[in-house]
């Protein structure tokens, strides 16, 4: 079963921005699908049940943003 999460991602600029940080979601075991929007300033992803919100955010600051 799996989960959507919103996160509001602050510090992106640039479509290198987004690719960092959909890149830096994708990684992540038990995510299915990332759609970031520079414009809207967030990342929505869907992700298994036991991927959690904590570790997306730590996925987004590791790669020099940070994500609500």
């Amino acid at each position: 079963m799996s989960e959507k999460t919103l996160l509001k991602v602050e510090g992106m600029s640039c479509e290198h921005c987004v690719a960092a940080v959909t890149e830096a979601l994708e990684a992540l075991p038990g995510v299915e699908k990332v759609k970031v929007s520079l414009g809207k300033g967030e990342a929505k992803v869907r992700h298994a049940a036991d991927t959690g919100v904590q570790e997306l955010r730590d996925a987004v600051a590791a790669a020099g943003f940070s994500a609500e």
